[in-house]
């Protein structure tokens, strides 16, 4: 590339001129300027790599508050935490929360195996995490000259450590897991630390670049695949009606017959599948039969991935199921129904193919009686098998009629809605934003708005766990960093790229809502919120300048989150818990080194009715004094808050699963719509029913009498921390967010 005099004094530190032309040529391909309206903004670059954002560490013992030495911190090689530094956490126990729940999912799910053959602690989990993150600012900062300034990494990667283990943020569940593994470090797949995506099928006809009519469906899968929740229209079968493009006939006496030997790999599963797709939808005359021999048999150990291998089985039905979905449509438009049908019998194959849960949501037009009875499986009793893999929500528009969609949640919850109008003009309710307008729908959990291929990293930050407003701030601080760091790293999609690199939008969450009101009210939580929503925005100005990026097009959303905030004790999102006191189970492989510890510590544990290579484990849980359950929260109360949220907080999305009882609060389902479509991007409801009781129910509801009891037994000084585990199997990954509102 030819170093041009502004590219010179870009590396030298020197601001270029805000809101002024540049030339294209001056950045290279991956750090263009933002456009926005015809016009073009410069972004500025800071003199070094890390001399931009505040360096204040509050370390968990003040003796670790110092300065690193040029020893720790040398400007040469790969970046690493101080070991010093890091031993001085391997004895202390980590605040996990909720009676060792917090550290029991730690193991099952983000503890993953060493070189030795034992599994990590916390201490080294969070070692790896933020190595990873900082070893991937070091790459940008050397592979764009923008100086690399170790001493001061240092700084900011001990600070983000303290804030990780003290459980002030957390990483995504897919950054715990993921980030500075081989995952990302050998294998480069970074599009496995993001949380979710979105894919519009509208344009599937256009040949955009080449693409394929199956492009939409592959990329689904192989997102699915690598542990990412997709969100995905039906706008693709109007397309294909007012444009009479019908499927096509691969089995006519024209055609040739062509055998694929399907490769054992992710990327072969994700090839062989668009084959099949294409040859009815891209005309190409080919009968596409297929070679299962070179895909592993059953039961194996999935590298990188954890579980283990399902063999071809699920591979061949999913393809025979395509075929007998689209044979059905030969000579016709493909339908809604076609659409759906496909993605989610592809989340099907997803799940049995040993990626334990799959994450869909579809959307389609609130007015189109074929979309909206999609699970009414009277009507399609085809779908009873896989219409579960998908949430389904509507696209409504503000000042709709919603009495028939009304009448339809009342009895199942389903569709939810989803409001573009307002996702395009609003950043925080009331604040208009113009620069998020290409938005076209959003992730399964229904906190991020996406343009369609587009994925975002979520961190999860905990208010109710800082002692003050400025503590909060600085954990902002070192979370964005985390965030923003992931917006860096390429996918292998290009497409994907290409918007990333625009909008660089982050999630930036808030957790233990509930518990944070109870303790401190309404009024403050709105004053954190507020404050905290413009320190978010400084924070990006500069972690942008220091990146030499553009500001993220969106900062903040509130996730329904999952295992993440049982980690550290707190309530996920804005759920209220379904009752203060419960019994949460977990199973625990028998092979697992830490049952003995459990079992001393003095929790109850018994054999899986279910698994028999597993234990039970029970954990009393305690959501917090005053902490109400569901049933004494208002489904008009939890739709204020998410309203509040949105306006105060997230200029993304609240995802917010509201819980109603149908038959005194069915009834105002319409009326709470018609009020609420002017102050919520996104909503979705859950009928309270109750299913009656089974063995291990993983939640039970309990009164503060059996909590006691059963809290008694536990040692308060355990030391589960300290068990060095060497089962063989590594650690499953959360996949995409674990609440039961948006994974299935």
């Amino acid at each position: 590339m030819r170093i041009t005099s502004a590219l010179r004094a870009a590396i030298k530190g020197q601001h270029l001129v805000s809101r002024t032309k540049v030339n294209h040529n001056v950045f290279p391909q991956h750090t263009k300027p933002y456009y926005n309206n015809h016009s073009i903004h410069a972004f500025h670059c800071s003199r070094s790599y890390s001399a931009m954002l505040p360096s204040s560490i509050h370390i968990l013992d003040p003796t670790m508050n110092s300065v690193p030495n040029q020893s720790s911190c040398g400007n040469t090689g790969r970046f690493s935490l101080d070991p010093e530094f890091v031993a001085r956490y391997a004895e202390t126990k980590p605040p996990f929360g909720f009676n060792g729940l917090g550290e029991i999912v730690y193991r099952r799910t983000y503890s993953r195996l060493k070189v030795d053959g034992t599994r990590e602690q916390w201490f080294e989990t969070i070692e790896r995490v933020v190595n990873g993150t900082f070893r991937r600012q070091q790459e940008w900062a050397d592979g764009n000259m923008l100086g690399w300034d170790a001493c001061d990494a240092q700084r900011k990667a001990q600070t983000m450590y303290d804030k990780i283990f003290t459980m002030k943020f957390l990483p995504p569940g897919r950054g715990l897991w993921a980030m500075g593994s081989p995952l990302t470090e050998e294998r480069r797949l970074f599009a496995a630390l993001n949380n979710c995506a979105f894919v519009s099928t509208s344009k599937m006809w256009d040949n955009i670049d080449g693409a394929r009519p199956s492009k939409p469906f592959v990329f689904l899968m192989d997102a699915a695949m690598l542990g990412v929740g997709v969100g995905f229209d039906t706008r693709g079968a109007q397309a294909a009606h007012a444009q009479n493009i019908l499927v096509g006939n691969p089995h006519s006496a024209h055609a040739r017959t062509v055998t694929f030997t399907v490769p054992d790999s992710r990327e072969g599963w994700v090839e062989s599948t668009g084959l099949l797709i294409d040859s009815y939808l891209a005309y190409e005359h080919v009968n596409y039969e297929f070679d299962y021999s070179q895909v592993r048999a059953a039961g194996l150990p999935i590298k990188g991935f954890g579980g283990v291998t399902s063999g071809p089985e699920p591979l061949r039905e999913l393809h025979q199921l395509i075929r007998h979905t689209l044979d059905k449509h030969i000579g016709q438009p493909l339908s809604v129904t076609a659409i759906v049908d496909l993605m989610n019998l592809i989340g099907k194959c997803v799940v049995s193919g040993n990626v334990r849960r799959t994450a869909e949501i579809a959307f389609g037009d609130p007015h189109d009686p074929e979309y909206i009875d999609l699970k009414n499986y009277d009507v399609n009793p085809h779908r009873a098998a896989f219409g579960w893999t998908s949430n389904n929500s509507v696209f409504a528009t503000v000042g709709m009629d919603y009495s028939d969609v009304s009448r339809r949640v009342q009895k199942n919850g389903e569709p939810g809605f989803q409001w573009m109008e307002n996702a395009r003009r609003y950043g925080r309710m009331g604040e208009e934003n113009t620069r998020d307008t290409r938005v076209e729908g959003a992730n399964p959990c229904n906190e991020q708005c996406l343009e369609s291929y587009e994925l975002c990293c979520l961190v999860e930050t905990f208010p109710a766990n800082h002692d003050s407003l400025d503590d909060y701030f600085e954990t902002l601080e070192s979370a964005l960093l985390y965030a923003k760091t992931v917006t860096l790293l390429p996918t292998h999609w290009p497409e994907t790229n290409r918007v990333m690199l625009r909008n660089r939008r982050i999630g930036t969450s808030v957790s233990g809502v509930a518990q944070f009101i109870t303790r401190h009210g309404l009024n403050e939580l709105r004053t954190w919120l507020d404050a905290a929503y413009a320190r978010v925005q400084e924070i990006d100005s500069h972690i942008s300048e220091l990146f030499c990026v553009p500001k993220s097009v969106k900062t903040t959303s509130v996730k329904p989150s999952g295992t993440v905030s049982l980690l550290a004790g707190a309530t996920p999102g804005m759920h209220y818990p379904e009752s203060r006191f419960c019994i949460r189970r977990v199973r625990v492989s028998k092979n697992s080194d830490i049952l003995p510890a459990l079992e001393e510590a003095g929790y109850f544990i018994e054999d899986d009715v279910v698994d028999k290579s597993s234990m039970v484990v029970e954990i009393p849980v305690d959501h917090g004094e005053g902490v109400r359950g569901l049933r004494d929260v208002s489904m008009w109360e939890q739709l204020a808050l998410a309203a509040l949220l949105q306006k105060y907080w997230s200029d993304n999305q609240v995802s917010c699963t509201i819980t109603f009882d149908p038959a005194s609060e069915g009834p105002q389902l319409n009326n709470a719509l018609d009020y609420y479509q002017y102050q919520l991007k996104g909503v979705s409801f859950l009928p309270r029913i109750d299913y009656g009781a089974y063995p291990q129910m993983p939640y039970e509801a309990i009164d503060e009498a059996t909590y006691n009891k059963m809290a008694r037994n536990i040692k308060s000084e355990s030391q589960l921390h300290l068990v060095r585990d060497s089962e063989k199997k590594d650690a499953e990954a959360e996949r995409f967010c674990t609440n039961d509102s948006c994974t299935i």
